[in-house]
C-alpha cells in the first residue's frame, strides 16, 4: 500500500471518527457507565462505525474505478457483523440472538471456502470429513470472534491486539497475500483510535459493532491461512502458529468462562474478572496494562520462532 493511500485513508479515517461522535454527543448517545465499567468520563462507542465506514469508501472508490483491491463479497460476512454489533451497541442484543447469526455468517465463510478441512497433525489428524470441516469452522469461529469482543475491556487493548495479529499474518504468509490489502486499510483507520480511545474526556470506544466486525476479519484471516495450498514464510505448525497469535484473546476467553460457569453465573454476563482487569487494576494504568499484554504475547511468539530456528 503505497504512502499517499495509508495518507488519505488515515485522514478519511480520522474524519469519520470525528464527525461521527459528534453526531453521538449531539444526541446525547454516550456509553453506559455502570458498576462494570472500565472508564468514568463520557465516552461513545462509534469506533466500529468510523473503521467501517473508511473501508466501505474507499473500496468503493476503487469499485467505480473497476479495481479490485481484495474479494468484495467479503463485505457479506464483515457487513453482517458490524450490523449485529451495531445493533447490540445500541440494544445489548440477546446472546442466542448473536450466536444464531454468527453461526449463519460462519455458513457463508464455509460457503465462499474459508473452512478448517485439515488439522495439520493436531490430535492426530490431517484431512477431516466435510461435515467434521464444517462443524470445526462454525466452532472457532464463535471462539474467535467473541475471545476478540472479550477482550474490549480496557484502552486500546482490542485495537492492539488487531493491529498485532494482522501484522504478525500478514509479515508470515508467503507470497501474493489477497487479504493484505484489506488488512492494510483497517490497521490504518485503527490507528486514530489510540488517540480517542486515550483522550481524558469524550472518549470513542470500539463498541461491538467494532470489535465483531474485526473478530470476524480476523477469523478470516486464520481461515485463509489454514488453507492447504496457502505457505507461511516459515514451515511452521500452521495450527500451531495461529494459536499462539490470538493466545491472549483464547486464554482470557477460557478462563472467564470456566470461572463463571464455576460461580453458577451466565458465560456471557459481563464483568470484570479478565486478565486485563486484573493487571490493569494492580498497575492503575489501562497503557501498562496493554504494553504488558501486547509485549508478553509478541515474546511468546518470538520464542516460538527461535525454538523452531534451533531445532531446524
Amino acid at each position: 500500500m503505497s504512502l499517499s493511500l495509508t495518507a488519505i485513508i488515515l485522514i478519511i479515517s480520522v474524519f469519520f471518527h470525528y464527525i461521527i461522535q459528534r453526531i453521538f454527543v449531539k444526541y446525547q448517545k454516550f456509553d453506559d457507565i455502570n458498576h462494570r465499567s472500565a472508564h468514568n468520563v463520557l465516552a461513545t462507542r462509534t469506533g466500529g462505525i468510523g473503521i467501517f465506514l473508511t473501508l466501505l469508501l474507499v473500496c468503493l472508490f476503487y469499485y467505480f474505478k473497476g479495481i479490485e483491491l481484495f474479494d468484495y463479497s467479503l463485505f457479506i460476512p464483515l457487513g453482517i457483523m458490524f450490523i449485529v454489533g451495531v445493533y447490540d451497541d445500541f440494544y445489548r442484543a440477546d446472546f442466542k440472538l448473536k450466536f444464531l447469526l454468527q453461526i449463519i455468517v460462519a455458513k457463508i465463510l464455509i460457503d465462499q471456502g474459508f473452512v478448517i478441512s485439515n488439522y495439520y497433525g493436531l490430535f492426530g489428524l490431517y484431512e477431516v470429513p466435510w461435515v467434521l470441516a464444517q462443524a470445526t469452522t462454525v466452532f472457532v469461529f464463535l471462539i474467535v470472534v467473541n475471545s476478540f469482543n472479550f477482550i474490549d475491556g480496557i484502552d486500546g487493548l482490542a485495537i492492539s491486539e488487531a493491529i498485532k495479529i494482522i501484522v504478525v499474518f500478514n509479515f508470515f504468509v508467503r507470497g501474493d497475500f489477497t487479504l493484505s490489502v484489506l488488512g492494510g486499510i483497517v490497521v490504518v483507520s485503527l490507528l486514530p483510535l489510540f488517540y480517542f480511545n486515550f483522550k481524558k474526556n469524550k472518549k470513542i470506544f470500539l463498541g461491538d459493532s467494532g470489535s465483531l466486525f474485526l473478530g470476524t476479519l480476523i477469523m478470516i484471516y486464520l481461515l485463509s491461512i489454514l488453507k492447504d495450498e496457502q505457505l507461511l514464510v516459515l514451515d511452521l505448525n500452521k495450527t500451531l502458529f495461529v494459536i499462539i497469535v490470538l493466545l491472549y484473546p483464547l486464554i482470557d476467553l477460557l478462563r472467564v468462562f470456566f470461572i463463571r460457569v464455576y460461580n453458577r453465573k451466565s458465560p456471557f454476563e459481563p464483568d470484570q474478572n479478565h486478565l486485563h482487569h486484573i493487571i490493569s487494576n494492580h498497575f492503575n494504568s489501562h497503557l501498562k496494562a496493554l504494553l504488558i499484554i501486547i509485549f508478553s504475547s509478541l515474546l511468546i511468539l518470538f520464542l516460538l520462532l527461535l525454538n523452531y530456528k534451533m531445532t531446524c
